[in-house]
């Protein structure tokens, strides 16, 4: 009598158990590897980070990656190349001719021949190394996070012997289905690079895919199912991928029917655990329901973290009841946002503002003139996601950073409205022998403010943004000057908030390079390291270009000479005065003070110092540069 309360317990208790072990079971046993591969030092394979594991059913099969092309790999020819893939192939997936170019930043359906090497899957494919090429950048920027740093240096026999025209073999992450899934009719696994804003519901209704299935191919589940762009999901199919699939986004009515997938779940569990809940009734099931409903509850109630890509069961079961394309919520959200920090112009305006976008008003690539209520203003096309571009200038309020005032949006584009900037980028000023009215070229006073301007900008954006940023683009052309030529940091594409920093270590790792070559500091290119000093870097070439009036490109001498070395060269010397003369801007004509000019030159040689942790940061420099500029007025009096 005192043990009949106790059995249902009992049965719940072990019936939740085996509920819980099944579900391991049928979980994929592919781990997703998410931020594993974060920088090249990091060692070990607990989490696949050299590659998926070799435990299909068979050792060889056909798989797919996605590639989003880029300048130099965007034909049918480059791409199937680049990947060891069939053109011809490539070319009939993707519905379009062996001829065929795409459009710069466009999924492509890659087929590849993946097969087992020692414990891990891979296909196959080669590399020549380029000049400026590091591990890091060969995996997360030319093959886009397809491969890993780790795998490459595993796959290549002297990995520290590297030099322009080894041939590396590059091993691509791909994985053939396991048995269980070929049981659920899967046939293909497709390695897809996840983007920012991707989430594995958006993903999964793409391929007209059960999410739940998709979790299970990655040993993710309901409530772990965060990941991060750059890295690759492993998407199960029944079919063959379409160029169709990448193309259109699928309402998640379009997905396999539930009941299909759980049918077959029921028949894969068939023991005498069901036998007893079948004769204890629904009293079980419904406890098991209500513990379900109570965690999920709990989890949906839990802070959503920004930065990262996630997704709920409570977030899925919304978008089944209210079926919304994504990028239509997301669309009015960043409206709604928008609306309670800057002007939302009807596009009528925008039109009427530049003329219809007329030629006479067009300033530079997309970027147009327009006149609105009288006053001037610089009107940016663009596409893609500006929400994170327009949540910093909403934190913006500097006079050194360009302001943005408005936004509009038509047709899949947006229209950026900014403050104008009369005179242009600073790279025009010091590149084109642009000169003023008066027909003077900038002064070495002028060019020393204009470092001081762009000093102080980046200052405020270290220290006193809130939370802290940093710019990782910064270099001439984004430095636009007012009509005074006061200087203005812009395009703030590729910020980054400073409290990214985990565990607060003074750098942290990323998977994907973005900036320009020639600014970008040693520890970024080499490793993926990120920290404030990245832009004290920067500003040390930007410096650089003020005072010579070179590009970038000048940095490599006739001698091959290490540019450290050529300004070590500069300070050394007891005169001075000829090398000086030579590394000048000649259209200054020696009219500037050789003492601070000396100075300046130290100050840059600080910037470019290979360790980040000796150069100075930029509450450092801008009081320097200020004493610098003083002390130059009173020369020019």
């Amino acid at each position: 009598m005192h043990l009949f309360p106790f059995i249902p317990f009992f049965i719940f208790n072990l019936f939740f158990f085996f509920f819980v072990s099944n579900i391991s079971i049928i979980l994929g046993q592919q781990p997703y590897i998410g931020l594993a591969t974060n920088a090249c030092p990091r060692k070990g394979d607990s989490k696949s980070i050299r590659g998926y594991t070799c435990n299909g059913k068979t050792q060889t099969c056909q798989a797919y990656l996605t590639f989003r092309t880029q300048p130099i790999y965007s034909s049918v020819s480059t791409i199937s190349s680049l990947l060891g893939s069939n053109p011809s192939q490539l070319a009939e997936i993707n519905s379009v001719s062996l001829n065929e170019t795409f459009e710069t930043n466009k999924m492509v359906i890659v087929p590849v021949n993946c097969s087992c090497s020692g414990n891990y899957y891979q296909a196959n494919t080669s590399y020549v190394f380029q000049n400026t090429d590091t591990y890091f950048i060969v995996a997360n920027n030319t093959f886009e996070g397809l491969s890993t740093c780790q795998a490459l240096m595993h796959e290549n026999h002297n990995p520290g012997d590297v030099y322009p025209g080894r041939k590396l073999l590059v091993p691509l992450r791909c994985a053939c289905p396991t048995k269980n899934q070929t049981q659920k009719n899967i046939k293909y696994l497709l390695s897809y690079l996840v983007d920012w804003g991707d989430s594995v519901s958006f993903i999964s209704d793409k391929f007209g895919v059960n999410f739940r299935t998709t979790l299970e191919a990655n040993t993710l589940s309901l409530t772990q199912s965060t990941i991060y762009p750059f890295t690759t999901l492993l998407v199960p199919l029944f079919d063959k991928p379409s160029s169709s699939q990448i193309q259109t986004h699928h309402s998640p009515s379009s997905s396999p029917p539930l009941s299909s997938s759980s049918s077959t779940d029921k028949k894969s569990k068939k023991t005498w655990v069901y036998v007893v809940v079948g004769v204890l009734g629904g009293v079980v099931i419904v406890a098991l329901i209500l513990f379900l409903y109570a965690f999920i509850s709990f989890k949906k109630g839990k802070k959503k973290n920004d930065f990262l890509v996630s997704v709920s069961e409570s977030t899925i079961f919304e978008e089944k009841e209210k079926p919304m394309k994504k990028e239509d919520e997301k669309l009015s959200e960043i409206i709604c946002g928008i609306a309670q920090s800057f002007k939302v112009y009807d596009f009528e305006e925008i039109k009427v503002a530049t003329d219809n976008f007329s030629p006479s008003c067009r300033v530079k690539g997309t970027v147009y003139r327009g006149l609105i209520k009288g006053d001037l203003a610089a009107i940016k096309k663009t596409e893609g996601d500006v929400s994170k571009e327009i949540q910093i200038l909403n934190k913006v309020n500097h006079s050194n950073v360009i302001r943005l005032s408005g936004v509009s949006f038509n047709q899949g584009h947006w229209y950026l409205v900014y403050e104008y900037a009369a005179n242009g980028a600073l790279s025009d000023w010091l590149f084109s022998n642009k000169k003023m009215d008066d027909g003077n070229i900038l002064s070495w006073i002028r060019r020393i403010k204009i470092a001081l301007d762009v000093a102080i900008g980046v200052e405020y954006l270290h220290s006193f943004t809130s939370p802290p940023h940093i710019h990782k683009d910064l270099k001439c052309s984004n430095i636009l000057l007012d009509s005074d030529f006061k200087a203005k940091v812009a395009n703030l594409r590729h910020v980054r908030c400073v409290e990214e920093v985990e565990n607060d270590e003074e750098f942290v790792a990323t998977r994907h390079i973005v900036g320009t070559r020639g600014y970008m500091a040693p520890e970024y290119l080499e490793n993926g390291l990120v920290s404030t000093k990245l832009d004290v870097y920067a500003f040390g070439i930007l410096m650089l270009e003020i005072i010579t009036g070179k590009e970038v490109g000048f940095m490599i001498s006739k001698d091959n000479e290490n540019l450290l070395d050529v300004l070590s060269g500069i300070l050394g010397e007891k005169s001075g005065d000829e090398k000086l003369k030579e590394f000048m801007d000649p259209s200054l004509q020696g009219n500037y003070p050789f003492e601070l000019a000396m100075f300046v030159i130290e100050i840059i040689q600080n910037c470019l110092n290979k360790d980040p942790g000796n150069r100075p940061a930029m509450d450092e420099i801008v009081p320097v540069l200020s004493r610098t500029l003083n002390s130059s007025l009173s020369w020019e009096m």
